[in-house]
């Protein structure tokens, strides 16, 4: 085999072809470096003395059904002008792996097409080989983002291994990539993005996150003049959490054995909108005789129905209006109070009229939702 075909149909370039090798259906070609070609990998010096070889193995596209190899015994050299000992940089594969970058390509062009175990078996690998080269692509092409152009983000928390490890994503609303993932949650997990914006001067106008106040603060002390916004989402699943500890806590107070089925049975109602019950399942009669058992529920219930409300207005006057109305008349009128959920002294009932004083406080990022209509509805 000639060393142009070894480079046309291996890319494999710079390379002397030494051997053909066929054994249990595979196919081994032996190539070398010539000599003049050696240059120092730390400073490019070709002032260098051969210190030996180590012999590596490398998968590279296959030949119709049979998979091919490539042997290289790569040579160290040590450099006479730096005084480095080191292996000659591999042209034509990446340092840390055994199969060659022409491979890489063709492995990635199946995925757009196949399963990872689809083109395991198709190239005669393991599974891991093919999620290697899908992670280092990943990589490669999204490790580090460009953050000059930046100007609308989402700061949001997952958790992953059951709830056991949590980390901080921020999100390009514009574009819709990962732009940076930190370890743990909170505004620690954003130190390291924090520097990186700083360094690329971009313009933040706007930033989307939850209410939580780790969040909150470090947004605030970080991009002072952008437009903090909490979006619908966040906003509703907070609430939505409140309301399912409400509703466990009256569960466990019930001591009729019917009144506990009927709201045992709810649980996922509460929580859909009403023109998502479903009438053939009887869902709205369902959720309409639970809250007619149990005042405090029904009050939690609807003034999330209230609290949706902010967001179908048509700006962000009328937003603010009838949020501020709600919020005076759930936490400021004496004559209310018997109607509110938390007027029982229940510690979830606390909770929600707490998720109400913090909506109080942040009720600017609440409305500053038709300042943004890209924000997630």
């Amino acid at each position: 085999m000639s060393t142009s075909l070894l480079y046309h149909a291996f890319g494999v370039r710079g390379y002397r072809y030494v051997k053909t090798d066929y054994s249990q259906g595979e196919v081994t070609f032996t190539i070398e470096q010539p000599r003049k070609s050696f240059r120092c990998p730390v400073c490019g010096s070709d002032n260098v003395i051969g210190r030996g070889r180590t012999v590596r193995r490398f998968r590279t596209v296959s030949v119709g059904a049979k998979a091919v190899y490539l042997t290289f015994a790569v040579p160290r050299v040590e450099c006479r002008d730096c005084g480095a000992l080191r292996q000659l940089a591999i042209r034509f594969a990446d340092r840390r792996v055994s199969y060659t970058k022409s491979f890489q390509r063709y492995a990635l062009e199946l995925s757009k097409y196949m399963t990872i175990k689809d083109v395991a078996r198709h190239l005669r690998v393991s599974w891991d080989v093919i999620k290697e080269i899908q992670k280092g692509d990943l990589q490669r092409r999204f490790g580090k983002p460009k953050l000059k152009h930046l100007r609308q983000i989402a700061i949001d928390e997952i958790s992953t291994s059951k709830g056991h490890v949590y980390l901080t994503i921020v999100l390009d609303l514009e574009s819709g990539a990962v732009v940076h993932v930190g370890r743990g949650k909170g505004g620690d997990a954003l130190e390291d993005f924090w520097i990186r914006l700083r360094r690329s001067r971009a313009q933040i106008q706007a930033v989307a996150t939850d209410m939580s106040p780790a969040y909150i603060d470090a947004v605030s002390t970080h991009l002072p003049n952008a437009t903090l916004v909490f979006d619908r989402f966040h906003v509703i699943k907070l609430y939505n959490d409140k309301l399912s500890e409400l509703r466990r806590a009256l569960y466990h107070q019930l001591k009729d054995t019917t009144q506990k089925n009927v709201l045992k049975g709810v649980r996922w109602l509460l929580l859909k909108r009403p023109e998502h019950l479903d009438p053939t399942r009887n869902e709205p009669q369902r959720l309409e005789e639970a809250l007619r058992l149990n005042e405090p529920l029904a009050t939690a219930y609807y003034l999330k129905e209230e609290l949706n409300e902010i967001w179908e207005q048509d700006d962000e006057e009328s937003a603010q209006a009838l949020l501020m109305e709600g919020l005076y008349q759930f936490l400021c009128q004496p004559s209310g109070v018997r109607y509110l959920p938390w007027s029982s002294g229940m510690r979830p009932s606390k909770r929600i009229a707490k998720w109400f004083k913090a909506c109080f406080q942040w009720r600017i990022g609440l409305v500053h939702f038709f300042d943004a209509s890209w924000i997630a509805m």
